[in-house]
């Protein structure tokens, strides 16, 4: 049967407004008369009575010049709707067989590329993936089993099992640089402490302070408190929950008491009515505002407050000495002697083995009890740590056979630091991944021990002292201009201009040769003391970092962002 359902130009179906009753078409004469009916694309546009009632809306044939006095015209801006969606909404020309409902231009998703476009991540979602876990291979990982560290770990054990007899352990300190997996170490032992700690029911628990993040007393005492206080409010709730139980149970069956602390309804009573008083009075302690004295008492009672043992961990425990002095480790160290119901154990973590120098030779001999020292690992070490952790990562065969001893070389260079091993490694299969290659190789890691090492530097110099980072200025400047082994002297006369420029304080030219002493350090210049005979020693200096990067992240800062145009300070030192 002929189709005579009103059509465009190009032959696909109108669609009807939901507010009138007709639309005004066109035909295209010659197409209809030659194939009976309409086609898009060479294909034949079905029809039939039921979808020419639903087209037209008053269900009558409509013929080759429908409109009449009461249609609405047709508006370039339906046809452009109506052109990019094509017939019904289909965007290849074909009809829908079931057509008797009236599709609304509102209801009409536009697409403008296709029904089968692939959105932004479709492609990236494509590709095979390298990884299979991912997280085992970032710091804050902790895994089941520590390769190299079994001397270590077994220390730590046989120092804290008396907690799980009830009995204090002795404070620990442990030393080691970064990446030596210190930090793993003890909370692999933490974990395994507090787990045998519940297997025999006996109280026993660790808490972590971060103090590079937590690194005042206030703030260490505060989270401390809030901690204990969180941990109370449980013990409270669980203990009202057994209690009001207890009491519904025991109006109607006295004896049940006998077995139980209570002589009678009364004692538990007053039992539930001082749990709940106890409730209303622990007060979170806020992260400013209040005395210390007044937050050491509120930690002093939470922690007190149920009989138990706690391992304090105090990671990064160098920094905290360094900001707020012996003060926090003073009062910890001593709070044994008043506390009632728990006791109180120290786990200090530090990368400086020096720091206890600082320390007040009271909290020195309290605080080092127990010392264990983790070395650095070799290339062979941080090879089976990677291979460990590789199993786990990544799926079977994602490595090529050169990328973790590659991973493990790199690392033993930077002082055996496992970190730096695990991020290499995790870094050059996310390069793998972006790349959409199918394994991880030698390439990758290559690019990624760059990434890393830019990484770093911009870390570094971002937290930079201002001074420091005028300093650095200078001697970008100076490689900048084609100066090459700067000496101090030609350092110190454009930091001084660029001290004048943004109005900072100028350092006396001693203080600005330790400045670039510091800066050797950190590995971003290199300076190299030469003779020059009868004129004395000086330091020959040249940048070890990429200059363009390093600038851009000095120019970062708002003081030295300030600096218009360096290049008259460069040139003056020409003049000197």
């Amino acid at each position: 049967m002929d189709d005579d359902t009103p059509k465009r130009d190009d032959g696909t179906r109108q669609i009807n407004h939901s507010d009138t009753d007709d639309v005004a078409s066109t035909e295209d004469d010659s197409s209809s008369a030659a194939s009976g009916g309409n086609t898009t694309s060479g294909e034949p546009v079905s029809g039939d009575a039921k979808s020419e009632e639903a087209l037209d809306g008053e269900g009558s044939p409509t013929d080759e010049n429908p409109a009449t006095d009461d249609d609405e015209p047709v508006t370039a801006e339906d046809i452009d709707i109506r052109e990019s969606i094509g017939p019904s909404g289909s965007t290849d020309g074909e009809t829908d067989d079931d057509s008797s409902t009236d599709v609304s231009l509102d209801e009409v998703v536009l697409d403008d590329g296709g029904s089968d476009s692939r959105g932004l991540f479709d492609d990236l979602l494509s590709g095979e993936p390298i990884f299979e876990n991912k997280e085992v291979l970032r710091p804050s990982y902790t895994p089941h089993e520590l390769p190299h560290r079994t001397e270590q770990i077994n220390q730590m054990a046989t120092i804290l099992v008396s907690a799980l007899r009830g009995e204090t352990p002795s404070n620990i300190l442990i030393y080691g640089k970064t990446g030596t997996g210190k930090t793993a170490s003890a909370k692999f032992v933490s974990q395994e402490l507090e787990s045998t700690s519940q297997k025999y029911d006996v109280p026993c628990e660790v808490e972590y302070i971060n103090c590079e993040v937590t690194d005042t007393q206030y703030r260490v005492l505060a989270q401390l408190a809030n901690k204990f206080i969180e941990k109370n409010f449980d013990v409270i709730e669980n203990e009202l929950d057994r209690l009001e139980d207890l009491r519904t149970r025991a109006r109607d069956t006295p004896d049940l008491l006998a077995d139980t602390s209570f002589d009678s309804l009364d004692g538990v009573e007053e039992r539930i009515e001082q749990l709940e008083t106890d409730c209303e009075e622990m007060e979170t302690v806020p992260m400013t505002g209040w005395p210390t004295d007044r937050v050491y008492s509120t930690f002093f009672d939470a922690v007190d407050y149920n009989e138990r043992v706690v391992v304090i961990m105090l990671d990064e425990i160098d920094k905290l000495v360094e900001k707020s002095g012996d003060d926090t480790l003073y009062n910890l160290s001593r709070m044994n002697s008043e506390l009632s119901n728990s006791r109180i154990s120290i786990m200090g973590i530090s990368n400086d083995l020096k720091f206890t120098d600082f320390l007040d030779p009271r909290v020195k001999s309290s605080l080092g009890e127990e010392e264990i020292v983790f070395p650095p690992y070799d290339a062979n070490q941080l090879r089976d740590i990677l291979q460990h952790r590789a199993d786990v990562a990544f799926k079977s065969g994602a490595l090529t056979e050169d990328v973790i001893p590659l991973c493990a070389a790199f690392a033993a260079q930077e002082h055996g630091d496992a970190r730096r091993a695990l991020d290499l490694l995790r870094t050059a299969g996310e390069l793998a991944e972006r790349g959409q290659a199918d394994t991880v190789e030698e390439a990758h890691v290559r690019q990624a021990q760059d990434k890393i090492e830019l990484d770093r530097v911009v870390e570094v110099v971002r937290t930079l002292p201002t001074q420091s980072k005028i300093v650095l200025f200078a001697i970008i400047l100076l490689e900048k201009n084609g100066v090459r082994n700067i000496n101090t002297g030609e350092v110190f006369n454009i930091y001084k201009r660029l001290c004048e420029e943004i109005d900072a304080d100028i350092l006396t030219q001693r203080r600005v040769t330790d400045l670039i002493s510091e800066l050797d350090m950190l590995g971003i210049v290199n300076a190299v003391v030469v003779s020059k005979g009868r004129y004395g020693r000086t330091k020959e200096i040249s940048l070890s970092v990429p200059i363009d990067e390093t600038e851009a992240v000095l120019l970062s800062d708002s003081r030295l962002g300030d600096i218009e145009n360096a290049q008259p300070f460069v040139q003056a030192r020409f003049d000197n």
